[in-house]
């Protein structure tokens, strides 16, 4: 079936429900794929649990080794999985409508490579400052997002310049984090797996790291929305109606380096996330950022947890990072879209 069709199809349902029960739908199915994102975490592994043994241990925490294993283990695991997909998704999906270019992506246009750029620089010659990571990295995260835009810019904003200037910002970034891995060779093993993008290890500490910057990210993504869906018009048009564009662009700007940065911070380089999960909101439900946002977060979370727990089975006892399926997944769903958008 082509992508036409389905695209009828879609539209067909649509008129079917009316478009407000359409898309209220639609996330009502988001929150079930999430949900099931969580189960298939919290039960695939190294060590299958029964589900019903899952939710005793839930409710009625032991000291045991399956209770150990799920408190300690897989669920803090599948929360930093979840938060990580919210913030990737929602960032892809604000830049998009930023830089008005359907292949806006943290990881492609550079803007998690700003991110990792400044985390590697703490974590190779600053260890001891490790709760710095997160905040360094926004910064590095909004440097790249600024000199991305600027480069792109002239007389107007074009999606290939987007690309091109993102790319090129991306492999200046990466040469940067390549020199400093060979500089310092004898340090560089967490920095390999966090060039990746994994959530091997993780923890309830990163559980706190991340959790308050997806509350703070979403709050004011869902405040914005309305910017967003304005900027979908033209510059022309949404200063007609009295938007200061550029500053709306800064600021829209920032939530998503906000969101990117604290993902990278906690779990690494994790690509197309943000590319593919607004794809597939957008085309299911419109495009109207009141539903696309919290459509993305919870398609998001989903996408992160079922990829993870493909990437903790499918080769077990060994385990793959996570960056690795969405790599597989992403990387032709992104020449897909460079082909027809092209």
């Amino acid at each position: 079936m082509s992508s036409k069709e389905i695209s009828t199809d879609i539209k067909n349902a649509r008129l079917g429900l009316g478009r407000n029960a359409w898309r209220i739908f639609t996330l009502v199915c988001f929150a079930i794929l999430a949900m099931v994102g969580v189960i298939a975490s919290l039960f695939k592994g190294s060590l299958n649990i029964d589900f019903l043994a899952i939710i005793n241990i839930l409710s009625n925490p032991d000291a045991d080794m399956m209770s150990q294993v799920i408190w300690n283990i897989r669920l803090p695991r599948t929360i930093v999985g979840a938060l990580v997909g919210i913030n990737l998704a929602i960032a892809g999906a604000i830049l998009q409508a930023v830089m008005r270019n359907p292949l806006a992506d943290p990881h492609i246009i550079g803007v998690s490579s700003g991110a990792g750029l400044a985390g590697v620089v703490i974590m190779i010659l600053f260890p001891e400052l490790d709760y710095l990571i997160t905040p360094v990295a926004f910064i590095g995260a909004l440097l790249a997002a600024v000199c991305i835009y600027f480069l792109a810019w002239k007389n107007g904003i074009k999606p290939v310049r987007i690309i091109l200037a993102g790319v090129a910002v991306s492999a200046f970034l990466g040469a940067g984090i390549s020199g400093l891995m060979i500089f310092y060779s004898d340090r560089v093993h967490g920095a390999l797996m966090w060039m990746v993008g994994g959530l091997a290890a993780r923890s309830w500490p990163h559980v706190s790291i991340i959790l308050p910057y997806t509350i703070v990210g979403l709050l004011l993504a869902l405040l914005c929305a309305k910017y967003l869906n304005i900027l979908q018009l033209g510059d022309e048009m949404a200063k007609g109606l009295g938007v200061n564009v550029e500053l709306v662009r800064i600021a829209l700007t920032a939530i998503a380096a906000l969101l990117a940065a604290s993902a990278v911070s906690v779990v690494g380089l994790l690509g197309f996330v943000g590319l593919i999960v607004p794809h597939a909101t957008r085309l299911l439900i419109g495009s109207d950022y009141r539903f696309i946002i919290p459509a993305a977060a919870l398609l998001g979370a989903a996408t992160v947890n079922l990829s993870d727990t493909l990437a903790r089975t499918i080769l077990a006892p060994v385990e793959l990072p996570v960056g690795i399926i969405m790599a597989v997944i992403g990387a032709p769903f992104f020449l897909f879209l460079l082909r027809r958008e092209v």
